[in-house]
């Protein structure tokens, strides 16, 4: 690394080609000129670094959701798919409360939300420069070496330093291009407050998913507990609400189109930066095949709960989770394709070339970046169709037999390594564990749905031990012939533990053809997997330094500093309410209401709408909620989100929260690796709606008592139940 991008690092002011786009560390914000946007607050009122700024009450949940403090007791508002699983731990057959939804009458009466945490973010500083300091003349495995060294000391140095029950950690992001350190204290003690019923809180379920125009009340009450000397504990009744220093403020003057807005959140993964290689494995190869994955095994889980009220109750997060992720990953491949983000993609690089080759300094440090990574995707990729299979597959959790004997297999067979009797007896309890709570039904279904993405490769690709066995047979026949096969590995001897270690000793039983079919393709998996490990591992030596120099060239050339892609820490980001066209002589204004949900109304999952919000929408019963003749329910924004911001606060110009994101639309998924400015919005629920449903159709107005709001109607007080 050169001296002079060290300096480029911190002497380039951000710039952007597309409005609104960027997830921004809070570092970052003062250096937006957001005032010409619309924010009427200081900066610094948001983030301040040494304490006291609107970020402070903006937390991440241990699932992988944004949450907030809405008041100084201990109150958090988030999504109701946030809070899902809490539901479902907590409900039984008989009492379902993802069907009926949970209102405590009092603290007393909140439950715990079983496994969750609250991470706070109590700082965040960029230390680049310090993770490269004395690296500036190092390559290859001595910097990554220094570099480790580097973090890894200051990691240590500043945990050493931090207060008792903080934590720190260094992270690199974008391939090396940034180092950040992060220091979070967690809160164990989690309980639920409330949440409304599913027609309600998953109101339109998987049709409206992504979908505008949406009516969906997605939120949940929780509350953070911890021990009365302020500390974190696991869950007690002892336990007090956790003290909140900084809680976020209502707002229920309510919106109007294009008004400033900004978010805070913890968006999971993007990788904006990445070269059109990796674009177009993910639109051709990676994402229509997770899509499909997501959509059996989400099947697959139905097919279970249709005969046991138990596990259908047990798998409706899964359910829930697998066919959210199905639409992402079906709708990006799509994205990619009809807005041609690959071939954009190849024109920024064809101008980068262009670029380089102007002047002989840009040549010998960035002349090599373009052709290598061709040549190095090229190379992994030639078999990626067939790689993203082996990626899933065998899998300890969804086909635990199957990954028994593949572990067997390719131990003694393709390894040729044997274990003495203490060994093969430690491993037969290691296989039991493993068959603990299994489920029979969904290996069956994933190895059959394993063999028909192997049966539907291209040729050049085709798996042979696969078609060994299948490949005389067709259609329907093949079909039958795969699902006969994945019944004899989910059910047949090697289910037994006893016969799946068997395997690691010699081989005593007679011949057996059903026996030998099954041994003799999980050997030619064990050994693609381990090609592709192979050609992984090669891949992985090389990209990282490739896409760390694409990144700094790319930037050198449009003369920006880049803000980091998101990896589930803290971010702002910011924008205004507004519709959009999704196509052709079609335009989406920004709000819904009440009157919408009911004319999607069909008495029937998932478009029931309960009566009683029928009813106080009949009488314009609204209290201090409603605006014209109803409740504004969602509304749209340009503020640019991931997966992970769900249950992140919408914020209008003077930091009062006025809505929850929940979702983003169709015509922006993609966004993980391609920002649309045009079609991508934000989908949140309006904190009015929020504040309605637990008020006026909750008869939850005491969790109102202890929140601060403001805008019109907000001194009235709420109703005690």
């Amino acid at each position: 690394m050169t001296l002079t991008f060290a300096m480029m690092l911190t002497s380039v002011s951000f710039a952007f080609a597309k409005p609104d786009e960027g997830m921004y560390t809070p570092d970052r914000i003062a250096t937006l000129d957001l005032k010409k946007k619309g924010l009427k607050i200081k900066p610094e009122a948001i983030y301040n670094p040494a304490g006291g700024g609107l970020s402070e009450a903006v937390v991440r949940l241990s699932i992988g959701c944004t949450a907030e403090f809405v008041s100084p007791e201990g109150l958090i508002l988030t999504n109701h798919h946030c809070g899902f699983d809490g539901l479902v731990s907590a409900s039984t057959p008989e009492k379902d409360l993802v069907e009926t939804g949970f209102r405590a009458g009092n603290r007393g009466e909140e439950i715990p939300a079983k496994g969750y945490q609250v991470f706070v973010t109590q700082r965040v500083e960029d230390v680049t420069a310090k993770v490269r300091q004395g690296t500036e003349n190092l390559t290859g495995e001595a910097l990554a070496a220094a570099l480790k060294k580097n973090s890894d000391d200051l990691q240590a140095a500043e945990q050493a330093k931090a207060p008792a029950g903080s934590t720190i950690r260094i992270q690199m992001l974008n391939s090396g291009y940034f180092h950040y350190l992060y220091q979070t204290m967690a809160i164990k003690d989690v309980r639920i407050v409330y949440a409304p019923p599913r027609n309600i809180g998953v109101f339109g379920g998987d049709p409206d998913n992504f979908e505008w125009t949406r009516h969906t009340g997605d939120f949940t009450f929780l509350r953070a507990y911890t021990a009365p000397d302020g500390t974190s504990a696991e869950y007690s009744p002892n336990n007090v609400p956790f003290k909140s220093k900084v809680f976020l403020t209502m707002n229920i003057g309510g919106l109007k189109d294009d008004e400033f807005v900004f978010v805070m959140g913890y968006p999971g993964s993007t990788t904006r930066y990445r070269e059109s290689q990796s674009i177009e494995y993910a639109r051709d190869a990676n994402f229509p095949f997770l899509s499909a994955w997501l959509d059996a095994r989400s099947a697959a889980l139905r097919l279970i709960g249709e005969s046991d009220p138990e596990k259908r109750i047990k798998y409706q997060s899964e359910i829930a989770n697998f066919d959210n992720y199905r639409k992402v990953y079906k709708g990006s491949a799509e994205k990619f394709a009809k807005a041609d983000v690959v071939e954009k993609r190849r024109a920024e690089e064809a101008k980068f070339a262009a670029w380089i080759n102007q002047n002989p300094e840009r040549q010998r440090k960035y002349g090599e970046v373009l052709p290598e990574l061709k040549r190095v995707s090229e190379e992994n990729n030639a078999t990626a169709k067939r790689d993203v299979i082996f990626g899933r597959f065998p899998s300890a959790t969804l086909t635990p037999v199957f990954k028994a004997v593949y572990d067997a297999v390719n131990h003694t067979t393709v390894q040729g390594k044997n274990l003495n009797d203490t060994e093969r007896a430690a491993k037969l309890a290691e296989i039991k564990a493993s068959y603990d709570g299994r489920e029979p039904v969904y290996e069956r279904e994933m190895i059959t749905f394993m063999l028909r993405e192997l049966a539907e490769l291209p040729d050049g690709l085709k798996f042979e031990p696969a078609e060994k066995l299948f490949g005389s047979l067709k259609g329907s026949a093949r079909r039958d012939a795969e699902a006969a096969f994945a019944e004899t590995i989910a059910t047949g001897e090697y289910a037994s533990p006893e016969r799946a270690a068997g395997l690691y000793g010699p081989r005593t039983m007679d011949f057996n053809q059903e026996r030998e079919n099954i041994l003799g393709f999980v050997e030619g998996v064990a050994r693609e997997k381990a090609a592709q490990a192979e050609r992984n591992a090669k891949f992985a030596s090389q990209i990282d330094r490739l896409r760390l120099l694409y990144q700094q060239g790319m930037a050198e050339m449009k003369g920006i500093t880049p803000y980091p892609d998101a990896n589930s820490t803290l971010r702002f980001t910011y924008g205004s309410v507004k519709g959009y066209s999704p196509r052709e002589s079609h335009y989406y204004t920004p709000f819904t209401t009440i009157k919408g949900m009911i004319e999607k109304d069909t008495g029937v999952n998932p478009f029931d709408v309960p009566q009683k919000l029928i009813d106080l929408q009949k009488a314009k019963d609204f209290g201090r909620f409603g605006q014209g003749d109803s409740v504004v329910v969602n509304f749209l924004s340009t503020t640019d989100i991931i997966g992970g911001n769900s249950g992140s606060p919408v914020l209008n110009g003077n930091g009062e929260q006025v809505g929850l994101v929940f979702d983003g639309n169709y015509e922006g998924l993609g966004n993980d690796m391609y920002y649309d400015p045009a079609k991508g919005r934000t989908i949140s629920v309006d904190i009015r709606f929020v504040l309605f449903v637990t008020e006026k159709f909750g008869n939850a107005g005491w969790i109102l008592d202890e929140m601060k709001l403001v805008g019109a109607g907000s001194k009235a007080k709420a109703a005690s139940f």
